[in-house]
């Protein structure tokens, strides 16, 4: 098993905006890293407090293949100066591949926490500003 981890920002505090960025996210990560859903044993989502219109797992619930995986969402914590209307998850999934081969995958605004990985994301995943 291994964590595979993304994030991404929601431009606005609304429903759409977040199922849009979730979603977004988790076609990437999928992509990215050939992820079955049946393979994914569980997600965390993590929201900063600023994100309080909708579930993060309400919207991977959305997506026909993970209406069956465990989704847990929690809270970020509140640091002063960090990242505004970011989403976070980690993905425990059954996988062969090594950990130096999976792609993690940080998008939009969230891609400043992890410069070095968010570098190496392989052609064809979408990077949208």
């Amino acid at each position: 098993m291994r964590g595979v981890r993304g994030a991404t920002t929601v431009e606005e505090n609304t429903f759409a905006a977040v199922a849009q960025s979730v979603n977004e996210l988790l076609s990437a990560l999928e992509s990215s890293n050939q992820l079955d859903p049946a393979d994914i044993v569980s997600a965390i989502f993590s929201a900063t407090p600023d994100i309080d219109c909708s579930f993060p797992a309400l919207a991977a619930r959305s997506r026909p293949p993970w209406q069956h995986i465990p989704l847990l969402d929690v809270q970020q914590m509140a640091v002063p100066g960090s990242l505004e209307r970011c989403i976070r998850v980690l993905l425990h999934v059954n996988t062969p591949l090594t950990q130096r081969q999976i792609h993690h995958v940080y998008l939009r605004r969230a891609q400043q926490l992890r410069p070095d990985l968010s570098l190496g994301l392989p052609i064809g995943v979408p990077q949208m500003e």
